[in-house]
C-alpha cells in the first residue's frame, strides 16, 4: 500500500488530507472518506487503508484545517471538539469535494469516473449530501450511525437529486439518531421514485460500533457488517 500526507488547496487554505491506495493495478476507484466528529486520526487513517487494500483510493480530509491543522480530543476535550463540530455545513464540505474532485481529477492512480463517500457520525450526513450536490459524480454514499439524517438542518433535501446508490448504517441504541429519526427517513427516502436506497438497522449495537478504539461500545460483529456493506455497495457502484 502507498501511503500519503497531503496539503489540498481549497478555497478557505491548506486541507491536510491522508492518502492511501495499492501499489499495483490502478488507477483505482475513489472513496471519500469524511471523518468523525474526533477529527482525522490514525484509528481512521487505518481504516482507510483496509478499506484501500480491496482495490479503492481512499482519501480522508481533516474537515477541521479552517481552525486546526491537528485536533487532539484527548487533551482538548469535548467541548472544543463540539465548537470544531460546529463550525462545518454541508455548504463548506461540498467546498472541499470540489477541491477532492480537482485533487483526483489530477492525479493518474486515481479513477476520477468511479467516485463514492462514506462518513460516521457527524460526517453521515456530510456523505448523503455530497450524493445530492454532486450527483454526476458520486456514485455511491453511505453513512454510518450518521446524526441529523432527516428534519432540522438535515440533507433530506436533496435525496431526489440522488442518482447513486444511498446506505444507511442505524445503531439500535443512538441518542443521536433515535428511531422516529431514521424512520422517518426511510418513509422519505421510499417515496422517491426509482431512487435506490437502504436503511438497516444493526440490532443491539450503539452509536460508535465500528470503531475499535471506543471500547465496550465497540461491537465486532456489526463492525464486520458494516464492512461488508460498505465493500458490497462499492463494489457495485465503483466496479
Amino acid at each position: 500500500m502507498i501511503d500519503r500526507h497531503l496539503g489540498i488547496t481549497t478555497r478557505d487554505g491548506v486541507m491536510n488530507t491522508f492518502i492511501t491506495h495499492p501499489e499495483e493495478g490502478g488507477p483505482f476507484p475513489v472513496v471519500f472518506f469524511y471523518m468523525d466528529a474526533p477529527g482525522k486520526r490514525e484509528e481512521l487513517h487505518d481504516m482507510a487503508r483496509r478499506l484501500g487494500t480491496a482495490g479503492y483510493y481512499v482519501i480522508l480530509p481533516n474537515l477541521y484545517y479552517r481552525s486546526v491543522a491537528e485536533f487532539d480530543y484527548l487533551s482538548e476535550g469535548r467541548a472544543r471538539m463540539f465548537e470544531l463540530m460546529q463550525s462545518l455545513s454541508d455548504e463548506l464540505v461540498a467546498s472541499d469535494t470540489e477541491s477532492l474532485f480537482a485533487h483526483i481529477d489530477a492525479d493518474p492512480a486515481a479513477d476520477a469516473t468511479r467516485v463514492g463517500c462514506m462518513g460516521y457520525c457527524m460526517s453521515g450526513p456530510f456523505s448523503f449530501a455530497m450524493a445530492g450536490t454532486f450527483p454526476e459524480r458520486i456514485k455511491a454514499a453511505a453513512s454510518l450511525y450518521g446524526v441529523r439524517l432527516f428534519g432540522d438542518r438535515s440533507p433530506a433535501h436533496l435525496a431526489d437529486r440522488v442518482r447513486g446508490e444511498l446506505y444507511f448504517a442505524c445503531a439500535e441504541h443512538d441518542e443521536y439518531a433515535p428511531s422516529p429519526m431514521v424512520d422517518s427517513l426511510e418513509t422519505h427516502l421510499t417515496s422517491i421514485p426509482g431512487l435506490r436506497a437502504r436503511v438497516e438497522w444493526y440490532p443491539g449495537a450503539h452509536h460508535g460500533f465500528a470503531f475499535p478504539e471506543r471500547g465496550a461500545v465497540y461491537d465486532k460483529p456489526s463492525a464486520e457488517r458494516h464492512w461488508e456493506r460498505l465493500h458490497g455497495l462499492f463494489r457495485r457502484n465503483l466496479g
